[in-house]
C-alpha cells in the first residue's frame, strides 16, 4: 500500500491511471450502450462524452490540482483531444501504409504517440504550473 501512495504522488502516474480508468469506462459504457438497444453510434458517443468528462474532471482536479480555471482548461482539454485523436489517425496511416505495421503494432504506436502528446499538452498548456501560467 505504501509503494502505491508513493507511485501515486508521482503526476505521470496519475495521468495514466486516469486516463486507463477512462478508457475502460469508454468501453464499459459503449458496450452496455449498444446491448441495451442503443445504435452503435449513439451509443459510442454518449460513452465517449462521459468517459471525456470523468476524465477531464479526474485530471483537472486529482492529476493537476485543480487549481486551473474551467473556462481555460475545458476547451484546452477539448483541443488537446481533438488534436490527439487527429494525431492518432495519422500515426496509424503512416504505420500502416508506409511502414506495414501490424494491427497490434499500429495500436501501440497510435497510443504511445497520443499518450505522450496528450500528457505533454495536458502539462504545458491545459494545466500548467504556475511558473508556466507567467
Amino acid at each position: 500500500m505504501d509503494m502505491l501512495r508513493s507511485a501515486l504522488r508521482f503526476r505521470l502516474v496519475r495521468f495514466v491511471t486516469v486516463g486507463v480508468g477512462a478508457a475502460a469506462l469508454l468501453f464499459a459504457l459503449s458496450y452496455l450502450f449498444v446491448r441495451l438497444g442503443m445504435s452503435p453510434f449513439t451509443g459510442s458517443i454518449a460513452a465517449y462524452a462521459i468517459a471525456f468528462a470523468v476524465a477531464y474532471t479526474c485530471q483537472h482536479g486529482w492529476t493537476f490540482g485543480g487549481k486551473h480555471d474551467h473556462s481555460h482548461a475545458l476547451p484546452r482539454y477539448l483541443a488537446v483531444q481533438l488534436g490527439c485523436a487527429l494525431i492518432s489517425g495519422l500515426v496509424a496511416h503512416v504505420a500502416v501504409e508506409r511502414f506495414g505495421a501490424s494491427p497490434l503494432a499500429m495500436s501501440i504506436a497510435v497510443t504511445v504517440v497520443a499518450s505522450a502528446a496528450s500528457y505533454v499538452l495536458s502539462t504545458v498548456w491545459v494545466f500548467p504550473s504556475r511558473a508556466d501560467r507567467r
